[in-house]
């Protein structure tokens, strides 16, 4: 599974990205995805997580109620949608898969079997 993350960027505080993360391979619509963020000198950290179908998805608390994930399975696509950004939202963000076929997907704790590059986000007070 190849997964190549886009959308990142400079934004002022208080407004709004959305990261497209495209993935190979036929068996994408079975796969859990996921979005994780490292911040200079952190670990990597959850953000948010779906399942196969992007019915059941899981958030960090952080970013709750502020962004969103969801997928196209027909594009091969999971996106991240982020509103209301704050400078402590900066961070390489980074795209992930699951291989647990037609599971629970990916949330807090899950170890991901495929990770992408990461794509930047910058949020400017």
């Amino acid at each position: 599974v190849q997964l190549q993350a886009s959308g990142g960027g400079l934004v002022q505080a208080g407004g709004s990205l959305r990261l497209s993360c495209a993935a190979s391979g036929r068996t994408f619509s079975s796969y859990g995805m996921g979005w994780y963020r490292q911040a200079p000198g952190k670990e990597r950290d959850f953000v948010a997580g779906t399942d196969w179908s992007g019915a059941i998805t899981y958030y960090a608390v952080a970013v709750k109620g502020r962004f969103t994930i969801s997928r196209d399975n027909a594009k091969n696509t999971v996106f991240l949608q982020m509103n209301s950004l704050k400078p402590e939202d900066t961070a390489l963000y980074y795209c992930a898969a699951s291989t647990d076929q037609y599971g629970s997907g990916i949330g807090p704790g899950v170890s991901p079997d495929y990770w992408g590059q990461g794509t930047q986000v910058t949020v400017s007070s």
